[in-house]
């Protein structure tokens, strides 16, 4: 019996010893983009993931800001020669230094937050279905709109934020028909994420053809038409992160987009060893996007409102409402 116990012992003890070593050789980092890991949205998002994983491992993660567009490939290899055993990249502008990266470090994972057409062995790729969750907060502006008139303001012109933007049109349309939607784009560059005075100037110019409700999906360009609308009077929808608290009673709500998941996962994944590759399109029925109902914006959403909302998205996640993804041919219907 004692030397069953001794065994036993032995081996609780090799067990440990070998995770523990797991552990030390296990060195994640993030690579954030433009704007920061503190912009209040996208970053800041995926900032939420790594931190829940340090929180409940203890290990650290590697950090590296992006200021300027040479610095992405740049801080990916550093990683990698620091030791780095998985390698995160924010956002779909870091995709060709991620795919260079990768194929240059065939023994080393990689995963990526907004890019779904890269093909290498050893990335994994996380998509969002952006449209789905921008239906319920359009539905939420049109339900909220007094003016019958609301806005969105989006970032860099790419086909990504014409995703959200198409999604917020459709959105709108379902909950009430008649309600007219206002539509700017920041700019054509990378500079359009990061000009708050830009987003509160569009914001202003769409309150002042009557919007009462604007959507903003622009990075760090939306705290701009986040406080245009609370200093007008007026309510924003925030994105990504959940930014109700950063104007009580005039955010509406916010289109929660899941970084943080997509973060989290993989550090854990490649820490247990289960880390696969491939694609990983989140939606409504992942989990991966949503709307925000909190302390801050409660008073805001009436029962009426929340029941037409949780009713659309049950029925886009059973198939019965299909939202289309400006993605898939570049048009939005009308």
């Amino acid at each position: 019996m004692k030397k069953l116990i001794k065994m036993m012992l032995g081996a609780v003890v090799a067990v440990g010893v070998s995770t523990t070593a797991y552990a030390a050789d296990f060195k994640p980092a993030v690579v954030y983009d433009m704007g920061g890991k503190f912009d209040k949205s996208f970053n800041e998002g995926v900032y939420g993931g790594i931190k829940r994983f340090i929180d409940e491992t203890g290990v650290e993660v590697m950090e590296f800001e992006v200021t300027n567009p040479a610095q992405r490939e740049q801080a990916m290899r550093r990683m990698v020669n620091r030791g780095a055993t998985v390698v995160l990249g924010v956002g779909f502008a870091q995709a060709d230094a991620m795919d260079k990266v990768a194929a240059d470090f065939p023994d080393t994972k990689f995963a990526i937050i907004d890019v779904n057409w890269l093909d290498r062995p050893n990335l994994r790729q996380y998509a969002f279905k952006e449209h789905e969750g921008s239906f319920l907060v359009g539905m939420a502006a049109a339900l909220a709109s007094e003016t019958d008139t609301v806005g969105f303001i989006g970032g860099m012109d790419i086909p990504l934020i014409r995703a959200f933007a198409c999604g917020y049109v459709q959105g709108v349309k379902h909950a009430k028909g008649g309600v007219d939607v206002l539509q700017n784009m920041t700019g054509t560059t990378p500079a359009a994420w990061n000009d708050p005075g830009k987003g509160a100037e569009l914001a202003q110019s769409q309150i002042d053809r009557g919007a009462d409700v604007i959507y903003q999906a622009a990075g760090g360009t939306g705290i701009g038409v986040i406080r245009a609308a609370a200093d007008a009077g007026k309510f924003a929808i925030g994105v990504d992160s959940n930014q109700n608290h950063l104007a009580p009673g005039t955010v509406l709500t916010s289109m929660l987009k899941r970084v943080d998941v997509a973060a989290y996962e993989t550090f854990k994944d490649a820490m247990s060893g289960d880390f696969d590759t491939g694609i990983r399109i989140l939606g409504l029925a992942e989990g991966g996007v949503g709307w925000a109902l909190d302390e801050h914006n409660e008073s805001l959403i009436t029962a009426e409102m929340k029941s037409q909302i949780e009713a659309a998205s049950a029925d886009i996640v059973a198939g019965n409402i299909q939202v289309h993804d400006y993605r898939s041919d570049n048009n939005c219907p009308r």
